[in-house]
């Protein structure tokens, strides 16, 4: 039960964050330029924090001989990435954050090989592993496109909290948070896309745990229709 609710953390922050993004820019005279410029250094304030305090944190080492990219790392290139999309009408950023959301887990059977350039972004993007720079052994402990996906649905979801119809507001985030939980329960029980599969087993709550396993690394398809619909509902609340 507590690593479920620790799994709500990282997906609420990233779309919290992008929602924020949104609201930044209704303040500002030049709302795309203004917000984006925003993204862009806060994100790269995040990714250098991860590199150094944090990850110091974590190995006590410095200079490092192992780096991690973990969650703060993931929001700050998700930020980076949001300056980018956020210049595109919409419902482009809505369809690209659906696309890649929905979509990113088509990519789990590729394997990018080697040591070069292709196989460090494969890992930065989508899968978990290891790569070197100047002796200094790097973890993707949080691959990002996933995140890029979920900031970009965060932005998106802003325009209900410009709205001043709270009541509206309210109802969108139950309609939402409602059709993410349904669609997690048939996707997840199809057991086709979306994670690894799970088994029915002996004892009941054995096979419903099995059911809510879902992977977080990088964080599939039924991980965040699960979290983020939670998470819709609390903030509905």
């Amino acid at each position: 039960a507590a690593r479920m609710l620790a799994h709500l953390c990282a997906p609420v922050f990233v779309f919290l964050t992008g929602i924020s993004a949104f609201l930044y820019g209704r303040r500002q005279a030049d709302p795309r330029r203004a917000t984006s410029a925003f993204l862009l250094k806060r994100g790269a304030f995040l990714v250098l924090l991860e590199l150094t305090l944090v990850n110091f944190a974590w190995t006590a080492e410095f200079p490092p001989s192992v780096v991690y990219l973990q969650v703060i790392w993931a929001i700050g290139i998700s930020m980076i990435a949001l300056a980018g999309l956020l210049w595109l009408p919409r419902r482009a950023v809505i369809a690209i954050g659906v696309a890649v959301v929905a979509g990113h887990n088509l990519l789990d059977g590729i394997e990018v090989g080697g040591s070069g350039l292709a196989h460090t972004l494969w890992l930065v993007l989508h899968e978990r592993g290891w790569f070197e720079i100047a002796g200094v052994r790097i973890r993707t402990s949080y691959p990002v496109l996933p995140w890029i996906g979920v900031i970009a649905l965060g932005y998106a979801a802003g325009a209900w909290y410009a709205n001043a119809d709270a009541d509206a507001r309210r109802r969108g985030l139950v309609l939402a948070g409602a059709m993410l939980l349904a669609g997690f329960v048939v996707i997840r029980a199809l057991n086709g896309y979306g994670d690894a599969p799970w088994q029915a087993h002996d004892h009941a709550l054995t096979t419903v745990m099995g059911f809510l396993n879902v992977t977080k690394y990088p964080p599939s398809l039924l991980f965040l229709m699960l979290t983020l619909g939670v998470g819709a509902l609390l903030l509905a609340l």
